[in-house]
């Protein structure tokens, strides 16, 4: 294990991640979050007076969310970070590019999933008012698969983000190996 008065110093600056890449990491981690919280709490007044401003304010900051993970995935695939510290074992390199590769999965899963349920639903969807060009004839059915799928996938997603904030936090508290830091500013 490397010490932590040597660990992160000793550290190439070039292994940490750049400012686009920690921008929407942060941006995304806050925007998901939030974005969770306000699904699972429209959904628990579906049926209530006034619950449709939520669900059109969940379509419009998930299309600003899609976007951005597009942005975020492109970023990625063309600015790869540096390999990480050659100390850890394989087993945990091998896991945290797993678990990252599936963090970037349920991201896209998500929106595509949550738009192409809204788009078949008979509300369709507005981005902040601005209806968007109707693509598909209601359907309801079909709609509400999309749905579960994207809820399932909120399930796996917040998994996965507590598992990966927990290896976060292990390696800036116990580890004290600088990869935390890598994704910090």
């Amino acid at each position: 294990m490397i010490k932590s008065s040597t660990s992160y110093s000793a550290l190439n600056s070039s292994w940490h991640y750049r400012g686009p890449a920690i921008f929407l990491h942060w941006l995304l981690a806050l925007l998901l979050t939030g974005m969770v919280a306000l699904g699972w709490y429209m959904t628990a007044i579906e049926d209530s007076p006034g619950s449709e401003w939520y669900f059109n304010l969940h379509k419009s900051i998930g299309l600003i969310v899609a976007t951005l993970v597009v942005l975020r995935l492109v970023w990625r695939l063309s600015h790869a970070p540096q390999a990480l510290p050659a100390h850890l074992p394989q087993w945990k390199m091998k896991f945290a590019v797993l678990t990252h590769w599936l963090l970037y999965t349920c991201m896209i899963v998500m929106p595509t999933t949550g738009f192409l349920g809204a788009s078949l639903s008979k509300d369709g969807v507005a981005f902040f008012g601005m209806a968007l060009p109707v693509w598909a004839s209601p359907n309801h059915d079909l709609a509400e698969q999309f749905f579960g799928i994207h809820s399932i996938a909120a399930w796996v997603l917040v998994a996965l983000v507590t598992l990966h904030a927990l290896a976060g936090l292990k390696h800036l508290l116990v580890d004290k190996d600088g990869v935390f830091q890598r994704m910090w500013w």
